[in-house]
C-alpha cells in the first residue's frame, strides 16, 4: 500500500459523491465497512449504510466536496481535509479513511472542523 493508493481512493470517493453516483461510491467500500459521523449523529454500517449516508447527506443536500489536503497516518490510514458546500451552506470536514490490502475503504471517521 502506498500513499498514492490512499490519495487515489480519496479522489475516487470525492468524484463519485460529487457526481451523486451512489452505486460507484458503494463499490469503493468493503461489505462490512463503517462510517461514523458524529456531525450527523449517526453511524452507517455496510453497503446499505454507505448508500443511506451518500443519498441523505450528499445527494439530498447537493453536497459538492473539494479536496484540500491529505495526511498519511499509516500505510492504510489517512486524514483527508475537505471543503463541503451544498444546500446547508459551507463546512470544512475531516475524513479519517482506513483501507484494506485491496484498497477498499473499511472505515471512515468523519467530522467537521
Amino acid at each position: 500500500m502506498t500513499a498514492n493508493t490512499l490519495r487515489t481512493m480519496a479522489d475516487a470517493l470525492i468524484a463519485a459523491t460529487n457526481a451523486f453516483d451512489t452505486d460507484t461510491a458503494v463499490t469503493l467500500f468493503t461489505p462490512d465497512t463503517v462510517i461514523d459521523d458524529p456531525s450527523t449523529g449517526h453511524r452507517f454500517d455496510g453497503h446499505a449504510g454507505v448508500r443511506d449516508y451518500i443519498e441523505r447527506y450528499f445527494v439530498g443536500y447537493h453536497t459538492v466536496t473539494r479536496f484540500l489536503s491529505i495526511e498519511n497516518i499509516s500505510e492504510v490510514r489517512a486524514r483527508v481535509r475537505v471543503d463541503f458546500t451544498g444546500d446547508f451552506g459551507h463546512e470544512i470536514g475531516l475524513l479519517d479513511i482506513s483501507v484494506n490490502a485491496d484498497g477498499l475503504i473499511t472505515h471512515i471517521d468523519a467530522d467537521l472542523e
